[in-house]
């Protein structure tokens, strides 16, 4: 390699086609028009001496040596702009965008907020929530495709990233507003009657509420449907199934549809789970990347002070504080 010839500048085109996988996308990503994008990579793949991304009907495909240069190469370029960015984040000016992931619990329960949080803060930032689901979190946080997650804690691991836990949850039984089973207190004995629906898409294992129901002599649940998160409300609402998710949004759900939640009956057993909000640490001292951090951790915060509801856990579960666990 003539490091002395080699243009800098063309790692970060190589850095904007392997996010995008196509070159038109790219130039609109960096500002350049598609030719000066193709020029800038055929130099590189000179400089390289390598293909890099081969032309294909759904875009462009990386070569092994272009997926091998990916990680470093923006591991690299988010250092270098960090450091030359140290102390310079006005979020009342800034256009600046970041992605975020959420798992259903976030969504459901932080995205308004903080988009109205961050949007009375930050007018000009662009944020771009998308779902979780069943993606490799830690590989986006890894090429930089995202910049912050919020997901179960244990989904993402590594000393690579730093976490914040922001919510901490229980469970809760939803049916439709006037449900005879949910007119008084739950008993399992009851609660083993009743036909269930499955929420499919949450990720939230609910098979503690079988394991309860075993100890206790009763048999397992009559599953009598399996739905995906977003249809799971109307059709609870048009039916005498229950489902069991997470409390949080079982409130939430109950605000706007015709559903009502009741808390599960106490038992030693049931599990709380945690929300964490996680980043890569090679972007840590970012001073927009941090200060995004901690407006979604005061924003969390702040909804604890929400109203109180019921549960059965000796300690309510709700949005707690935000530590950072280093």
């Amino acid at each position: 390699m003539n490091w002395d010839a080699f243009d800098f500048k063309l790692l970060i085109v190589f850095d904007a086609i392997m996010r995008e996988r196509h070159v038109t996308r790219a130039g609109e990503r960096l500002g350049l028009s598609q030719s000066a994008v193709s020029h800038a990579l055929q130099r590189l793949r000179r400089a390289l001496g390598d293909e890099l991304f081969v032309r294909r009907p759904e875009g462009m495909s990386p070569t092994p040596r272009a997926l091998d240069l990916a990680g470093p190469v923006r591991q690299a370029l988010a250092a270098i702009e960090g450091a030359l960015h140290q102390d310079r984040f006005d979020p009342a000016s800034s256009t600046a965008s970041f992605r975020l992931v959420l798992n259903n619990t976030a969504a459901v329960v932080l995205a308004a907020p903080v988009a109205e949080w961050i949007g009375s803060r930050a007018p000009a930032l662009l944020l771009h929530m998308s779902p979780s689901g069943t993606v490799r979190v830690d590989d986006l946080l890894d090429r930089g495709d995202v910049d912050l997650a919020i997901v179960g804690a244990g989904r993402v691991e590594g000393e690579r990233f730093g976490t914040r836990t922001l919510i901490r949850d229980g469970f809760a039984v939803v049916g439709r507003r006037g449900h005879p089973a949910l007119d008084e207190p739950l008993t399992y004995e009851r609660l083993a009657a009743l036909s269930h629906l499955v929420v499919s898409s949450t990720g939230d294992d609910v098979g503690f509420l079988d394991a309860i129901l075993s100890r206790r002599g009763l048999a397992p649940r009559r599953v009598a449907m399996a739905a995906p998160f977003l249809s799971a409300a109307p059709i609870l609402a048009r039916s005498d199934l229950v489902a069991v998710m997470a409390e949080r949004i079982a409130r939430t759900l109950a605000t706007v549809h015709p559903v009502a939640c009741a808390a599960l009956p106490a038992d030693p057993d049931l599990p709380v789970t945690h929300s964490v909000l996680v980043w890569a640490r090679r972007v840590e001292r970012h001073p927009g990347h941090a200060w995004l951090r901690r407006q979604i951790a005061d924003c969390a915060r702040s909804l604890a002070a929400g109203p109180e509801g019921t549960t059965s856990n000796d300690e309510r579960p709700d949005i707690c504080d935000a530590i950072d666990r280093r």
